[in-house]
């Protein structure tokens, strides 16, 4: 089995794929909380737009590059063929996935605010991958790993009961993160197994994926209501337009290229740069508060997250990660 299914992009360009993906997606909820107020848009019906605007950004920059290359495929790598049964299973795994992972995120950036939302979203999800990858790609977790597994669980556990009356860690929001996570971790893990094995193309992928997830939330946004208000509309369309181009059409693109030589569990821990910026936006610049117990939960988390990626290097260093 190849280590580097697409060799023409080298590992330290995918992690920084990775990393400027993350990064992005850090301001996408920062937008979505802005848009909430003034827009009467709901999470489906910003999800739809926010997929449905990147699919096609990303159409007209493939059109783009055809006509600069000259080429039929948009790539000027030649793939093997992938087989027809496991690309089209590929692509609805990932569509959907990309559908329920960023619709459950911004009903819980809704629910339960910025910070804690996307805290607890990208906290869960490196557990998830981790696991996931253990027992579909036999990627090793180690002890270090379990630990650090129960860790992540602890200030899960902590910023659910550990909230004071004036907190904003709600049930319901909590539940949505946890949704997201999973789906963002089954969106990753058929993403590092079917592109590890060569033959597909990350920029078609991601755009056969979109396509996938948008005709999946179009009648949920549709009965969940999915046009903006017409007053502020020119501010609505602004974050929109935004949350399409670098958070969703640039940032999916790079991540799902950088997830063809960048180890799942990997991109889990780098994407913890996520949670990072936009918990800094929302205090900020937001007006959201974290108590006493949220800034412990989510410390908790993220250092049980910090030692996973601790025994992720040293795992990959002793030759024990594939």
């Amino acid at each position: 089995m190849h280590s580097t299914p697409h060799p023409a992009l080298p590992v330290g360009r995918g992690l920084a794929y990775v990393s400027f993906a993350a990064t992005a997606w850090g301001t996408a909820g920062a937008a979505a909380a802005l848009l909430y107020h003034g827009s009467g848009l709901g999470p489906l019906a910003l999800t739809f737009w926010r997929t449905f605007g990147g699919l096609l950004l990303l159409l007209a920059v493939r059109a783009a590059r055809r006509h600069r290359t000259g080429s039929t495929t948009g790539t000027t790598t030649p793939l093997p063929a992938e087989p027809l049964r496991r690309r089209a299973a590929r692509i609805a795994v990932t569509g959907i996935a990309l559908a329920v992972f960023q619709a459950a995120y911004f009903a819980s950036v809704e629910a339960t605010g910025l910070a804690v939302g996307t805290v607890i979203t990208m906290g869960a999800g490196p557990v998830l991958m981790a696991v996931g990858a253990r027992l579909t790609m036999g990627e090793r977790l180690g002890a270090g790993g379990v630990l650090a597994v129960g860790g992540a669980l602890t200030g899960l556990l902590i910023l659910v009961l550990g909230g004071d009356g004036a907190a904003t860690v709600r049930p319901a929001g909590v539940g949505y993160a946890v949704l997201s996570a999973a789906a963002c971790a089954v969106m990753t893990l058929t993403t590092r197994r079917f592109g590890r094995g060569g033959g597909s193309d990350p920029y078609a992928s991601t755009i056969s994926a979109f396509a996938v997830g948008a005709l999946c939330l179009l009648p949920l946004a549709a009965a969940e209501g999915l046009w903006p208000y017409a007053h502020d509309l020119g501010r609505s369309l602004l974050l929109l337009g935004y949350i399409a181009a670098i958070p969703t059409a640039l940032a999916y693109g790079l991540y799902f290229a950088g997830l063809a030589v960048v180890r799942a569990a990997t991109a889990s821990v780098i994407s913890l740069i996520e949670p990072v910026s936009a918990a800094a936006i929302a205090v900020l610049f937001l007006g959201e508060r974290l108590t006493t117990a949220t800034a412990a939960g989510t410390a908790v988390l993220l250092t049980a997250v910090a030692a996973l990626a601790v025994t992720e290097a040293r795992g990959r260093d002793r030759g024990e990660l594939r």
